[in-house]
């Protein structure tokens, strides 16, 4: 794999991160291939989505559906042939209760030649309170 290929797909790994700053899901939908697949062990339990609308559904809710937002960290690496993506974001909603939580995430990426998401296996932290919220 050449290196401006590697570059591409952390490129399209990086703007999935930039549109969850945003709340842009139908930007984060264009990361994924019409066939990828989500694995997410969430604090109920371990979830499947299937197809890009069932994915940007699961976001959306996660980090639309609330009060405010802010994306306080986000990063992108490679381990191995896998992209590696973090976030941590910081999210008011009603339905979690009084004040600011925090909620972080991993995503482990498989992606295609055009760097297309084609797998994903995330990890969630839940939605922490946050001491002292501001």
């Amino acid at each position: 794999m050449t290196t401006q290929l590697q570059a591409s797909r952390i490129s399209r790994a990086g703007a999935f991160i930039e549109a969850l700053s945003r709340q842009d899901f139908a930007r984060m939908s264009s990361a994924m291939d019409s066939a990828v697949r989500l694995t997410a062990l969430l604090p109920p339990g371990l979830r499947e989505f299937h197809g890009p609308a069932e994915i940007t559904a699961a976001f959306t809710h996660w980090f639309g559906e609330v009060d405010d937002f802010e994306l306080a960290e986000g990063e992108v690496d490679r381990v191995g042939p896998r992209l590696h993506l973090r976030w941590r974001a910081r999210v008011r909603a009603e339905r979690l209760g009084e004040g600011w939580f925090a909620v972080e995430q991993q995503a482990y990426v498989d992606n295609d030649a055009d760097g297309q998401f084609t797998r994903m296996v995330l990890l969630c932290s839940g939605y922490c309170p946050e001491s002292g919220a501001r």
